[in-house]
């Protein structure tokens, strides 16, 4: 888990009650910011999953399972 898994995650959570919220309310101008916040942690969260691949990636070209 890196920094962006966090941020993401705490960027959906921010979002998911802005989301609500607004929704309660019926202002769909914050029900619209959750849902974008709700979105851009998604993305954070997909950005991280890429980085641990390419960092996986590179722990394996430095390290290859020996053949037998």
């Amino acid at each position: 888990m890196n920094e962006q898994h966090i941020k993401g995650a705490a960027d959906k959570a921010k979002g998911a009650i802005k989301d609500a919220a607004g929704k309660v309310t019926g202002d769909a101008s914050l029900q619209a910011e959750g849902k974008l916040d709700k979105a851009k942690g998604a993305a954070r969260q997909a950005g991280g999953d890429a980085l641990d691949a390419v960092k996986d990636a590179a722990d394996k070209a430095e390290n290859p399972p020996m053949n037998r």
